[in-house]
């Protein structure tokens, strides 16, 4: 599923085959019909590439080719648009598609033609969303235990993705495999680099690291109370335990050091919507800020209270 304008566009400037983009909705039963039909359009030639676009997600895209309705496709051939098709009509589009298919192969026997570089069209895969997971089937109809694993497992943390269907194109199958030097499906890729498999998930899901490292679908106040409960101990703080980026985050790190206690940090530097929120979120105006099973503590003075009491090492292990 694209999910972003220059995805589109990429998409469309670089593609060198008869492209369908389908354009849907996941609140729409007729787009769901179209999605199973459409999917069998690529399997039936190597000249054909169909995606599925997300319309609420590029709405200067739609306004600028009118499209008011879903689904609609698009059906291009080497970057000019061909046909415009809206609503249900399969069989426009199959029509259209095999025309163009069969100009495609007459040229082919008159000249040759030069395909698009195999690893061009991985990197624009890739890239086509923020986190792009390649699985076996779709996350409706996963087929593949490993697949419908994760897809279970990003519906429950909320994760927001895109997809790529690598049953429908061998080539990206095999060629992805070599590109991200990874032998197994599913792949998950995070702004362009490969992140790992099903069990690198599992692995960030249990140590709670999962939620801040891929896009999440969710309200600011549960991110927040997720990442306040996603280690025992958490220290919001500005930089991280190697490198604190202002004295009172240093001066905590080494108070904590003295604990001999786990816990984790949350650089807030690196996200001011976590940063602003959680102010408001804990009632507490400054950082450092000190959780413990998801209580706040307090800030340093109240962190240098307790260490000097000899209390601070008892409050951290709960």
């Amino acid at each position: 599923m694209i999910s972003s304008e220059g995805a589109v566009q990429q998409l469309i400037d670089s593609n060198g085959k008869v492209l369908v983009l389908h354009f849907t909705a996941s609140w729409s039963e007729p787009c769901k019909a179209a999605a199973q039909a459409l999917s069998l359009l690529s399997q039936k030639s190597s000249f054909v590439d169909v995606y599925q676009v997300d319309t609420e997600k590029v709405p200067k895209f739609c306004e600028s080719l009118n499209i008011d309705s879903v689904p609609t496709c698009l059906i291009y051939q080497k970057k000019e648009l061909k046909e415009t098709v809206t609503g249900l009509n399969l069989p426009k589009v199959a029509k259209t598609v095999d025309k163009l298919t069969a100009e495609h192969e007459t040229t082919s026997c008159q000249a040759p033609v030069v395909e698009q570089d195999l690893n061009t069209r991985l990197k624009s895969l890739t890239t086509m969303a923020k986190c792009v997971a390649f699985i076996k089937g779709s996350p409706q109809a996963p087929r593949c235990k490993f697949t419908r694993a994760l897809m279970e497992l990003f519906l429950s943390t909320e994760v927001e993705f895109s997809y790529f269907d690598i049953l429908s194109d061998n080539d990206v199958r095999e060629g992805l495999k070599k590109f991200g030097e990874w032998p197994t499906y599913p792949q998950v890729w995070l702004e362009g680099e490969l992140l790992g498999g099903l069990d690198i998930m599992k692995e960030l899901h249990e140590n709670g690291e999962l939620i801040t490292t891929l896009p999440v679908k969710m309200s600011l106040n549960t991110r927040l109370k997720n990442l306040i409960n996603s280690h025992k101990v958490m220290l919001f703080m500005k930089g991280d335990p190697s490198e604190p980026r202002c004295g009172f985050s240093k001066t905590t790190i080494g108070i904590l050091a003295q604990c001999n206690v786990e816990y984790k940090t949350f650089d807030i530097l690196s996200d001011n919507d976590v940063r602003q929120g959680l102010k408001t979120y804990s009632e507490w105006p400054t950082y450092p800020q000190l959780y413990v099973n998801g209580e706040l503590i307090g800030g340093l003075d109240i962190i240098r209270e307790l260490h000097e009491a000899g209390e601070l090492a008892e409050t951290l292990r709960g």
